[in-house]
């Protein structure tokens, strides 16, 4: 049975920081750890697993394919996660590039809200895959 503890005040201040400034978005206790949510739909979960190794803390959220692939390819601090088949996890630690994770936060609003809420979001514009030719 795993065990949990509390998630560092500093992960959750980042995660606060990139997750709060998205529309209507809000924060709410999980089953463990926070979530952040959109309309009653969870669009992020971060939580600390305390393990024999020590404590890891854990962000879990949505992303689509191709994005979701390409992400479990790198391997840590991704994985796969454990329910849903859009679902990514990935370690948060001292090396967290924040703005990898903006990024991904952000996709994962845009997976779970409406498209009303989508499209208030500044998302930067993907490169046109023929612009190289």
């Amino acid at each position: 049975m795993p065990e949990y503890a509390d998630v560092p005040d500093a992960l959750l201040d980042g995660m606060r920081a990139v997750c709060l400034g998205l529309p209507d978005a809000y924060e709410q206790p999980a089953w463990t750890g926070r979530r952040w949510m959109v309309r009653r739909r969870t669009f992020a979960h971060v939580f600390t697993l305390d393990g024999p190794r020590g404590p890891s803390t854990i962000v879990s959220f949505r992303s689509n394919e191709p994005e979701r692939s390409a992400l479990l390819g790198m391997g840590h601090p991704f994985f796969p996660g454990q329910w849903g088949t859009n679902v990514v996890g990935m370690v948060l630690d001292g090396r967290t590039d924040w703005d990898e994770v903006a990024e991904l936060m952000t996709e994962s609003y845009c997976v779970m809200a409406p498209r009303k809420l989508v499209e208030q979001v500044d998302r930067p514009e993907l490169p046109d895959a023929d612009a190289g030719d």
